[in-house]
């Protein structure tokens, strides 16, 4: 048998008492992050401490730890804290500082993602409703409202003290504000804020996009990039709306020019940094959120495609946004983006839910892409030392149409006789054909012709740990043994030497094909050295599920002041239609469980005691909720539809049923 292998935090920062005084040291150049001096390719998830409760967060950074992430993102929402002028809080799932302490015991680096400003579709994109009366332009520099942000930062190094790097803590990193395009001096005067209040950390980051008016002196942030998918804040109600088929090909641009589009302006986007910083990623698309009038479905292809992509194209950190969904918290007030708020109300989105569609979900499920990505992660893990220096190739075309389908994209980084080639026949919603004889190169190796099936993805080694080519893919080396993975419907041929073997079949972790060499299907990559438990998505007994009110008269559909649909109010749902969903007798046994509600509407909300406790705008998958979250002794749930109406002004994907009305489909309990 595999003996069981756990993933450290970052492949370098293997030390006897885990993150302690004495932490590795940690620099940069231009293509990557060093760690005692030698060359990493960590991967970074986002998740939101505070749209999770604290008692989750052990098991959850565990699983994301599981899943190849190396690195923690999280935002600090200043309205999550400070939601009333001058009240902090750090209480329940607003502790940073506990958080930070369980990624300690994980041994999980964190980069903080400061603020004042975050967006995370989040009411006012994080700024309290309170800083909006003081008569100040926020995100610029002016005393007042930078007093307010010294003061915010105060209170966070509170909960970071004695946790930085340097004091052997998880704290390694801190990005300013977000999504910035003004001058650069204010990143700056943040900085010093930050820097003489006590923050002393190896490195700090800005979002590269959009273009600053202007720079940041070279060297004090790290510029980090992203890609997405889909969006849900393109303002059409079409399908594969806006360019994000772009982050599909392969390019020497660093530059998505999609996220955000409805706010930012790429049309005359200049990036210098590229050549000079190490192309690193904060927002690569782990999924998306649905809005109320753009509700995209994500697949997990697109995630892994993007991936792939990025790593072809130099990327040397993978930041995926998000990895792992979350229920935004209690406040005085909700605290979703809308388009009534004061600011960033360019979206309608849900009231609870931030299940974003990512690889770990709002509760944890470990969707396919967990598994999927997973793989990608441990070759990151271990040839990554050897993949950073690797400049990238660009043998195809990079600037490409939707769609377009007259040859294979493919790359080659490569390095002193040593390369991989990245191959990428996937686009979102685009049918990309087989290409027959596929001729690819690197390094001076011609690989055998192929075809390259429609759908695939993946990365061939040449001139890697003692084998001159193969057609699969390189997951993992331990204990001197090397795991590939087979590519369905690419035959898989191994040079080794002057040995070539040829449509070799996989045998699984315990059995070689050649010598230290061993062939796994995709599936068992994806899940190699990982052990779960439990049985996923297998059905227990289905709750009692009764109607006992129907929709009222529909609501008219208002449009709002970006122009695209509003999502429904409160006072809305008192014309929706009525399920009662009893639990059975015994359901304290499947308390870890999952409630899965399929279902046909516009939008749903979930009441337990009479509360609204999470939501759901419908675009074709089920929407679930955590047993375990549930009042203690509450057996009865109340779920609230409002019907779909014809021609709304709303695109939803091809999975969903459109059909106007509302139904209960089913309703039954599974295992997460």
């Amino acid at each position: 048998m595999i003996k069981k292998f756990s993933l450290l935090s970052l492949c370098l920062l293997m030390m006897a008492g885990g993150l302690k005084a004495g932490n590795a040291s940690v620099s940069w150049d231009r293509h990557s992050l060093i760690i005692d001096g030698r060359r990493v390719c960590p991967v970074m998830g986002e998740v939101h401490y505070s749209r999770i409760p604290a008692g989750e967060w052990a098991s959850e950074v565990k699983k994301m730890k599981e899943g190849g992430v190396t690195i923690i993102a999280t935002y600090v929402f200043w309205n999550h804290v400070e939601e009333q002028e001058g009240i902090f809080r750090w209480d329940g799932q607003r502790n940073l500082r506990h958080f930070l302490e369980v990624c300690q015991q994980q041994r999980m680096p964190v980069v903080l993602r400061l603020g004042p400003f975050c967006h995370g579709e989040v009411r006012n994109g994080g700024i309290p409703d309170w800083v909006f009366t003081k008569g100040c332009k926020t995100r610029q520099e002016n005393p007042v409202f930078l007093g307010m942000v010294e003061q915010l930062y105060r209170q966070i190094f509170t909960q970071v003290q004695g946790l930085q790097w340097k004091d052997g803590g998880p704290v390694i990193g801190a990005q300013f504000d977000n999504e910035y395009r003004g001058r650069g001096e204010y990143l700056m005067a943040l900085k010093r804020i930050a820097l003489q209040i006590g923050f002393n950390l190896p490195f700090y980051t800005r979002t590269g996009w959009p273009e600053l008016a202007t720079p940041v002196p070279f060297g004090e942030m790290l510029p980090l990039y992203g890609d997405y998918a889909d969006g849900f804040w393109d303002r059409s109600i079409e399908e594969t709306a806006g360019n994000y088929y772009k982050a599909f090909n392969f390019t020497a641009s660093q530059v998505s020019g999609a996220i955000g589009s409805e706010q930012l302006d790429y049309s005359t986007t200049h990036h210098p940094s590229a050549g000079t910083y190490p192309y690193f990623t904060c927002e690569l698309g782990g999924g998306m959120m649905p809005a109320y009038h753009r509700r995209p479905y994500l697949y997990p292809e697109d995630a892994y495609s993007m991936a792939i992509v990025k790593l072809g194209s130099g990327s040397n950190l993978l930041g995926y946004y998000m990895y792992h969904g979350g229920t935004n918290p209690d406040g005085l007030t909700y605290l979703n983006e809308t388009q009534r708020t004061v600011a960033t109300n360019y979206n309608d989105m849900p009231v609870k839910t931030y299940d974003f569609q990512a690889p770990l979900g709002e509760f944890g499920q470990r969707n396919p892409h967990y598994y999927m990505l997973r793989k990608l992660h441990l070759f990151m893990h271990d040839w990554g030392e050897v993949l950073a220096p690797m400049e990238a190739r660009f043998p195809c075309a990079q600037d490409i149409k939707k769609g377009d389908d007259s040859h294979l994209r493919w790359s080659v980084r490569e390095k002193d006789g040593s390369g991989f080639i990245f191959v990428n026949n996937y686009e979102r919603l685009q049918h990309l054909t087989a290409k027959r004889g596929v001729q690819l190169e690197a390094c001076g190796v011609t690989l055998p012709k192929l075809t390259i099936p429609a759908g695939a993805m993946c990365i061939f080694p040449v001139n890697i740990d003692g084998i001159n080519y193969a057609t699969a893919q390189l997951v993992a080396k331990r204990d001197g043994k090397i795991y590939l993975e087979q590519i369905k419907g690419i035959p898989t041929t191994l040079a080794v030497g002057r040995k070539v073997l040829r449509n070799l079949k996989p045998k699984g972790a315990d059995k070689p094909v050649y010598q230290n060499i061993y062939l796994l299907t995709s599936e068992q990559a994806g899940r190699l050295f990982l052990e779960e438990e439990g049985h996923h998505d297998i059905a227990y007994q289905a709750p009692i599920v009764k109607k006992v009110r129907e929709a009222g008269s529909p609501r008219p559909i208002t449009i709002g002041v970006n122009k695209v649909a509003e999502e429904p109010t409160d006072a809305d749902f008192e014309q929706a239609a009525v399920y009662t969903i009893t639990l059975p007798a015994d359901y304290s046994s499947l308390r870890s469980h999952l409630i899965t509600i399929n279902y046909r509407g516009d939008v749903a909300r979930l009441y337990a005691n009479g509360k609204l406790i999470d939501d759901n705008f419908y675009n074709g998958r089920p929407f679930q909720y955590a047993l375990w979250r549930l009042p203690e002794g509450c057996r009865e749930l109340e779920l609230r539809i409002l019907p779909l109406q014809k021609d709304m002004p709303v695109y939803f994907p091809r999975e969903a049923d459109t059909t106007p009305g509302e139904a209960v489909n089913s309703i039954i309990i599974i295992n997460r």
